[in-house]
């Protein structure tokens, strides 16, 4: 297993993703033991791309439901194409079909919409990877009920009745932690935390993200984002910030940060204004001498 579990590491690298043991193991884990996978952490430190990468290495389809406050079952699972059964009904009329005829034409499955969820459960190609993103922003009402449709991977549909997946998808769930998830759901899953990189981490992200900033550069970057999150922020910037940031100064053709620059390019960096106005002055000249001391 220990072989498998490397092997899934140095593939992710292969992908551009950085993985270290925890998240190859968890990875790993929830693909053979077909559990969905929940993982939390901050903004920007890599969850959505696990499920990105994924998909890749196992060559298969990425559906993503991203989930947000106020989704419904509708949204997420499937709707009827009402313009096209209108037009299938009144055509259905002129030939003189029964009621009973008419409903089973225009409640058939190719007037059926398939939202995310359902698409991952009908499926026929393979398991799919299901990337529910953000599970944190909808609500509890939603929670309960994806968590009856990952115990069965079915749905009822009064008028079809119940569809059965083709092959259980690998499902992987995102959190912020902008609210608590219920046990029920976590229990569902394994689970998987992501604490935002270490400098030597960041610094190899970097080489395998952005090559072409060179090693100085990317060693400063590194240095200046672990800097600037040991300050009182209120958005912490993530990996997602440090390879915008890198790519940036390489547009403007900066081997190595300077002041100027810096200050030029923190919007990159942070998200927040008030974050802005508090590094500045000499804080940011505390941060960049931590970054390019050598």
């Amino acid at each position: 297993m220990r072989d498998e579990i490397a092997a899934l590491q140095e593939a992710m690298g292969t992908e551009g993703y950085i993985a270290d043991p925890a998240i190859a193991t968890a990875l790993f884990l929830a693909r053979e033991m077909r559990r969905p996978l929940l993982i939390e952490g901050d903004a920007g430190v890599g969850k959505t791309e696990i499920a990105k990468v994924l998909a890749r290495l196992l060559e298969t389809e990425l559906i993503r439901l991203q989930c947000y406050e106020g989704l419904d079952v509708s949204t997420a699972l499937y709707e009827w194409n009402y313009q096209r059964q209108m037009l299938r009904l009144r055509l259905a009329e002129d030939e003189g079909k029964s009621g009973e005829e008419i409903e089973d034409l225009i409640f058939g499955r190719r007037y059926l919409l398939e939202r995310p969820l359902l698409r991952a459960i009908t499926r026929v190609e393979g398991p799919p990877v299901l990337l529910i993103d953000e599970i944190d922003r909808a609500d509890d009402a939603f929670e309960a009920f994806l968590l009856e449709v990952l115990s069965d991977f079915q749905v009822t549909i009064p008028e079809l009745g119940t569809i059965r997946a083709e092959h259980v998808p690998h499902v992987v769930l995102t959190s912020n932690r902008t609210r608590e998830i219920g046990d029920a759901l976590r229990r569902r899953c394994l689970y998987l935390y992501i604490e935002h990189p270490t400098l030597e981490k960041e610094t190899r992200i970097l080489r395998a993200r952005v090559p072409q900033a060179g090693e100085r550069l990317s060693e400063e970057i590194a240095r200046f984002m672990a800097a600037l999150r040991r300050r009182r922020l209120s958005k912490a910037p993530g990996v997602a910030e440090t390879i915008d940031w890198a790519q940036a100064l390489l547009r403007l053709h900066r081997e190595h940060l300077d002041r100027e620059t810096v200050e030029a390019t923190l919007g990159c960096v942070l998200k927040d204004h008030h974050d802005l106005r508090e590094l500045s002055g000499g804080d940011l000249e505390s941060v960049l001498a931590e970054a390019t001391a050598r």
